[in-house]
């Protein structure tokens, strides 16, 4: 499920919505003041591994001599 970073341009507050659908974004409004004068900010995305396909965190770092990578 998407997580959208706001700003509210009445407030000045940035707050995070979860929206099920693109169609819902109009209906966003702030959490603070109830204001709907908001956008959308940009922000980073997130993801997780899908199962059995996980590389180990110390493998990614390049910190263990014991990774396996070089």
């Amino acid at each position: 499920m998407p997580i959208y970073e706001f700003h509210c341009e009445d407030c000045g507050k940035n707050f995070e919505s979860l929206v099920m659908r693109a169609s819902a974004l109009d209906s966003v409004s702030c959490k603070h003041c109830k204001s709907s004068n908001i956008k959308k900010m940009i922000s980073a995305t997130s993801s997780q591994p899908v199962s059995g396909n996980a590389i180990p965190a110390a493998a990614l770092s390049g910190c263990s001599s014991r990774s396996g990578f070089s």
